[in-house]
């Protein structure tokens, strides 16, 4: 790559980026595609981007109390908050007290919480199969080994990169 300081105009549409730094853009540019196909699929079920993690969280625990939701996104209080009061205020959870803690905030499907749950499944076997559309076995195998190994070049944490790739294994 060239090493030397050359100018990149703001209006060059990431040219240069796209060109001294391919994988990092590559990377970029997928996410962005992959989370704007995902968020209009959401929206035809009418949920925001992230809001189907919290559900599908709830669906494997129900009753998970709220700071340990916000601890398994990795996601920060207030978004995790803002996202429950959301939720709650369309019907799909409610908070309760905890019974042995009552400064504890328990967060739980409702009966449209359950049924959303099943729809956010379809969407992302959907999702799944648009996104490795044209892709061999191998193709995939290969694929999620190369996104393991790059999620674990540069967490923030070594607990991070745990976390990280143990949600890729499962998929694996």
């Amino acid at each position: 790559m060239d090493e030397t300081n050359r100018e990149c105009p703001e209006q060059a549409t990431c040219a240069c980026l796209k060109t001294d730094y391919p994988v990092s853009f590559a990377i970029f540019a997928l996410a962005r595609s992959h989370r704007a196909r995902a968020a209009s699929m959401l929206a035809d079920i009418g949920l925001f981007p992230g809001q189907e993690i919290l559900l599908m969280q709830l669906a494997e625990q129900d009753g998970k109390p709220q700071k340990s939701l916000c601890e398994s996104i990795g996601l920060d209080h207030s978004t995790v908050a803002k996202s429950v009061a959301r939720l709650e205020r369309d019907g799909l959870i409610e908070r309760r007290k905890c019974l042995e803690d009552g400064r504890v905030s328990q967060v739980h499907l409702t009966a449209r919480g359950r049924e959303m749950t099943e729809a956010i499944s379809r969407v992302w076997a959907e999702l799944e199969r648009q996104t490795v559309e044209g892709l061999t076995g191998e193709e995939r195998t290969q694929l999620l080994h190369a996104i393991k190994k790059i999620a674990g070049n540069g967490p923030a944490s070594q607990e991070d990169a745990e976390t990280d790739c143990a949600a890729l294994s499962t998929v694996a």
